[in-house]
């Protein structure tokens, strides 16, 4: 079993015991309601040269621990100021040692900071009701690893969050996933540079597949990204923003590097 297979059979046994029909109804309470500030793709396309989308990520099966974080808000707080254009806050426990507290804890200081930086919900999604939880914590975003699920049930999820008004990061590592993705419409598209099999990164994968993404999709380059000189890679190869978790997570004050990468753009 390749651990991609691995964390997604743990997860549909972790949320088993409290799925449930979610009604359109429910997701369509935050789909009408009028949202503060940017969506998750319009803050990203709106960013001076090459979007960030900084992590907050506590450990990973490749890197292991990565930082000691007791208060998740405390990291926003750092990426905040360093101007990051959106926040990703993993929220699975087992694997990466996150929480839907977490989220919540990141929207809610970042509107008590009168700031409208929107968040994605990175987390292994399998369930509509995974799609509520995310619009209910204040997420503008969720993630769909194209790998990790069948047709209905990315359709599900794309409904889903459809409905709860809530941008979709499509992500893929390989040529025939980005060809499932397209067929969902979609507006961003992120290239995990990263294995989910065996966790081996390099960005050689957005450099082959991000040129074949449609121009009007906002490609994203995830994963293995550490310098400037990573960042203009991948913005050479076409794409106009980067999801950036264990180099910032490392960092004291990471302005400068989210400046740097900016400016690469």
């Amino acid at each position: 079993m390749d651990k991609l297979t691995e964390i997604m059979a743990h997860k549909r046994e972790e949320i088993a015991p409290r799925l449930r029909p979610v009604s359109d109804a429910e997701l369509a309470r935050f789909g009408d309601r009028a949202p503060s500030g940017p969506g998750f793709i319009e803050a990203l396309a709106e960013a001076p040269g090459l979007g960030v989308i900084a992590e907050i990520k506590r450990r990973s099966p490749s890197a292991g621990q990565i930082a000691e974080l007791p208060a998740a808000e405390e990291q926003a707080r750092k990426y905040l100021n360093a101007e990051a254009d959106a926040i990703s806050v993993l929220t699975d426990e087992k694997y990466f040692g996150g929480t839907l507290k977490d989220l919540w804890a990141v929207t809610d200081f970042i509107g008590d900071h009168r700031r409208s930086t929107p968040c994605l919900r990175k987390d292994f999604m399998v369930h509509p009701l995974q799609v509520l939880e995310a619009a209910e914590a204040g997420a503008r975003c969720i993630l769909i690893i194209v790998r990790a699920l069948k047709d209905d049930e990315i359709k599900r999820l794309r409904d889903a969050a459809d409905i709860a008004g809530l941008d979709i990061l499509y992500e893929i590592h390989t040529e025939p996933e980005l060809e499932r993705a397209l067929r969902f419409g979609p507006e961003m598209i992120g290239v995990n540079n990263r294995d989910l099999a065996r966790f081996r990164t390099d960005l050689a994968f957005s450099e082959k597949l991000i040129p074949q993404i449609p121009d009007n999709i906002l490609a994203v380059s995830e994963s293995g990204i550490f310098t400037p000189e990573d960042g203009y890679r991948v913005f050479e190869a076409g794409a106009k923003a980067v999801l950036i978790g264990e180099a910032l997570m490392k960092l004291d004050e990471p302005e400068e590097l989210v400046e740097a990468l900016h400016n690469a753009g």
